[in-house]
This record gives structure tokens, C-alpha cells and sequence, in this order.
């Protein structure tokens, strides 16, 4: 990675005041050559300190491409966005394979950009940049799918996680699922979708109709943003809508990001993560037993 001036200047938005701006400075200077494993220590540690299964989490590689290409710099060594891709799709599949290797039982790929191609100001700096977000959207898809072939075995949960920006309270994009979910929900190897749903940002559930019937949906209704406690009632009733599209039994409920996607995390107390977590057991418990 090389240091220059912002590839991208992301508006995030919330809480209080008026939108900011935040840019990057990790941009691609150089040809991509992995040093060591991404999560190796992570799971190690994991492996020989928590009491029961663990989960093991990766970014998708399309995270990168839109935020760590700038023009001028990494075109040098890679000419397009999607050579950048698909360079990094060979060290998130090799990351993918060691971590089955490891034995790990549930292995979640993070995929916040998803959420470039439902938002209309997103998909304009898509054409802004010279790209075409549809193009792009198919290309995000084929390159997940890449780094998952081969990532199965018996007992292996392998999950994938869309938001709309999570980083001190704020976000970064809106809309519904509509314009992309026959296409994620229905070519995605993956056996379960965690997806934000605690705001109308997120849209209705009216999407989940495209969610094949083999997959589990685990509902984002609880927010990491906010430390009001979500009404119980609430979410049942959330629960409930949303078994219109998707049977009951292959539902579950989580917060709708994590408390701390980046290292600023949230604006919440640590008191108040663990009632948020109290609250999807309570919930949870209540709904299926």
C-alpha cells in the first residue's frame, strides 16, 4: 500500500450535524503480496480460549477496489478496478481455505458494499468513476463466489454479512434490497444472509420473496448504533412480517452490525452492547424456544 492523497471521500452521515467526510490514504501503490495469514492468530487465540464453537470472520474482496484505487498510482500495477479484484480475490480464497483447514465451524464473509448498488448517489460515483455499477455489481458476485468455491465441508457454516456503513454511529448509504436480491440471494454459495434491517433505510422485507428456501435469513433488526433498547413486542411483530417471505424456522435475530466495526466503534456503553445482546437471547428465546 502506498500513502497519497484520498482514492475516495465516503459521506458518512449520523449521528447529530451535518454529513462528514472521510477519506482514505491506503491506497494500492504496489503490486499485492501477502506476508502472512489475515486471521491466523486470531483463530489460534479462539481455538485455545473460547468455551465452544467460534466464528471466524473475513472481508469480502470487493471491499477494496472502490476505496483503494486511485488513478495515477495503482494503475501502474493494476490496470482496472477489477484487475485489483481479482488479485485480491486469490488472498481471500487462500485465506478462506486455510481457515476450513483450521477446523473452524462457521466462517462469515464481510459485504458492506453490496449496499453501493441500491443506493442512488452510490451507484452515480460508480459512473462518476467510469464504471458501470451494474457490471460492477455482477463482477462483486462472480468474485465472491470464487473465493467460496471449494470452501464446504460437513458442519461448516459459511455466511455472509450486508450493511450500510457501521463506524461511530454513522452510515454511509440507504435503500432496500429490491434492485439486487433475486441475484445476490439466489447465486451466492453461502448458507446463510446476515442482513441489516433495523432501520427504514434497509427497506421492507418484501425482497426475502427471492431467498431460496435452503438458506437461513438472520434478521438485523436490533440496532449498534443506538443505545435505546429496541421494544420486544416490536420485534416479534418484525419477526413475524418477515416469516411472510421466509419460513419461521429458517429465520434468526442479531444485532444489525457489529458494536465495533472499526476501531472507533460505536456510541454506546458497553453496558449497553450486553442489554442489546440480552434483548436478541430474550427475543430469540421468546420466538423459537
Amino acid at each position: 500500500m502506498a500513502t497519497a492523497r484520498p482514492a475516495v471521500v465516503r459521506i458518512w452521515q449520523g449521528p447529530g450535524g451535518e454529513p462528514q467526510e472521510q477519506g482514505t490514504r491506503q491506497v494500492v501503490g504496489g503490486t499485492l503480496r501477502q506476508v502472512r495469514r489475515l486471521t491466523e492468530s486470531q483463530a489460534q487465540f479462539l481455538r485455545a480460549h473460547a468455551p465452544g464453537p467460534v466464528k471466524m470472520t473475513v472481508p469480502s474482496p470487493n471491499q477494496f477496489p472502490a476505496i483503494s484505487f486511485q488513478p495515477g498510482v495503482t494503475e501502474r500495477f493494476y490496470p482496472t478496478r477489477s484487475a485489483l479484484l481479482w488479485a485480491l480475490v486469490a488472498i481471500i480464497k487462500g485465506e478462506l481455505a486455510a481457515l476450513v483447514a483450521d477446523g473452524v465451524p462457521y466462517i462469515q464473509v464481510d459485504e458492506p458494499r453490496y449496499s453501493y448498488y441500491v443506493d442512488p448517489r452510490w451507484r452515480q460515483h460508480l459512473r462518476d468513476l467510469g464504471e458501470d455499477p451494474d457490471t460492477m455489481f455482477d463482477e462483486a458476485i462472480a468474485a465472491d463466489n470464487a473465493c467460496l468455491a471449494g470452501v464446504q465441508r460437513q458442519g461448516l457454516t459459511v455466511a455472509m454479512h450486508i450493511c450500510r456503513g457501521n463506524n461511530e454511529s454513522k452510515w454511509y448509504a440507504e435503500g432496500g434490497y429490491e434492485p439486487i436480491a433475486e441475484k445476490l440471494f439466489g447465486t451466492l454459495a453461502v448458507d446463510r444472509y446476515l442482513l441489516e434491517y433495523d432501520t427504514a433505510r434497509a427497506g421492507t422485507f418484501e425482497p426475502l420473496r427471492f431467498m431460496p428456501r435452503d438458506k437461513m435469513v438472520v434478521l438485523g433488526l436490533v440496532s449498534s448504533k443506538e443505545p435505546q433498547l429496541e421494544s420486544q413486542d416490536e420485534l416479534r411483530r418484525r419477526i413475524d412480517e418477515a416469516s411472510r417471505y421466509v419460513p419461521l424456522e429458517n429465520l434468526a435475530l442479531s444485532p444489525q452490525c457489529g458494536f465495533a466495526s472499526t476501531a472507533a466503534g460505536n456510541l454506546l456503553t458497553q453496558d449497553e452492547q450486553w442489554r442489546k445482546l440480552e434483548l436478541v437471547v430474550e427475543t430469540a428465546r421468546r420466538v423459537w424456544g
